[in-house]
């Protein structure tokens, strides 16, 4: 049975499955534009590799790998090497709507938006692999009659597992950062909760309990970007991903980027990208 990895989300509550059972196009679509994802997205990597971007961030993911791509995220495949292996599982945002939010919930919500790709032991990278194909039997066989609080506990399963594993190991590059890098980690990660809402620079600043000077130059000094550089970048990969991605009309993600209005979103987009809107959503880039 060939199963739909989602551009954006799905219609029914939850699907699984593997590379080998979806057509391999579809991974190539990640790659042809940044896509902006509803669903929640789990991926186990058992072989290959594959660069890609999650919320302007690089990661190389490879074998062992788990990959955790929560509502809102933003992909975009770079490249992929080698016999790909992976697994995936997915829930709709509706069904995630619907999900009790405990504060260890909430709080590992909020880590794998900052460290979406997890390194595993290869024994536990195993016994994941062996969990997926057992549910992938099981849905197989028995799709589309899982039961909606089973769901429930599955997800619930998976999050609370990947919560006693980030708590376990030190997270990825988070080891021997400095006080400037520690302010451009934590600036990006504001970044990627307010860019929609909040575009000036006293926020970010005030949010750190520094003065935007010193943000700027912090920033400026460690990326070699300015503040406006990587806070415009942000708004325009996710301008294009919903022109690309869906059916959205444009003064629609004008209002969710909350633009003043379309005519301005227009000019701003134009500016960065050298194209209108429109232009970018008829283009082959």
């Amino acid at each position: 049975m060939e199963k739909v990895l989602p551009k954006i989300d799905i219609t029914e509550d939850f699907t699984i499955g593997s590379n080998e059972c979806i057509d391999n196009n579809i991974l190539n679509l990640y790659a042809e534009y940044p896509c902006r994802l509803k669903a929640e997205i789990f991926v186990l990597c058992m072989n290959g590799t594959i660069e890609a971007s999650i919320n302007l961030s690089d990661y190389t993911i490879k074998a062992n790998d788990f990959i955790t791509l929560t509502p809102g995220s933003i992909i975009q495949i770079n490249k992929i090497e080698g016999d790909l292996k992976l697994y995936f599982m997915v829930f709709s945002s509706k069904f995630i709507e619907g999900i009790i939010k405990t504060k260890s919930i909430i709080d590992l919500i909020y880590i794998t938006k900052s460290h979406p790709v997890l390194s595993l032991p290869k024994e536990i990278a195993d016994i994941y692999e062996e969990f997926f194909a057992l549910l992938m039997k099981v849905y197989y066989r028995e799709h589309p009659r899982y039961n909606q609080e089973i769901l429930k506990c599955m997800l619930l399963s998976i999050l609370y597992r990947l919560s006693d594993i980030y708590h376990s190991q030190p997270l990825r590059n988070e080891v021997g950062l400095n006080r400037s890098e520690e302010i451009c980690k934590q600036f990006g990660h504001l970044v990627i909760q307010h860019y929609t809402r909040e575009r000036n620079i006293s926020f970010y600043a005030e949010q750190l309990g520094i003065t935007p000077a010193h943000l700027s130059n912090t920033v400026k000094h460690v990326t070699g970007r300015t503040v406006i550089d990587i806070l415009s970048e942000t708004v325009i990969t996710d301008a294009k991903a919903q022109l690309k991605s869906t059916n959205i009309p444009i003064h629609e993600i004008a209002d969710s980027l909350n633009f003043p209005n379309v005519s301005f979103f227009g000019k701003y987009f134009k500016r960065l990208t050298g194209m209108s809107p429109q232009q970018y959503r008829n283009s082959d880039k």
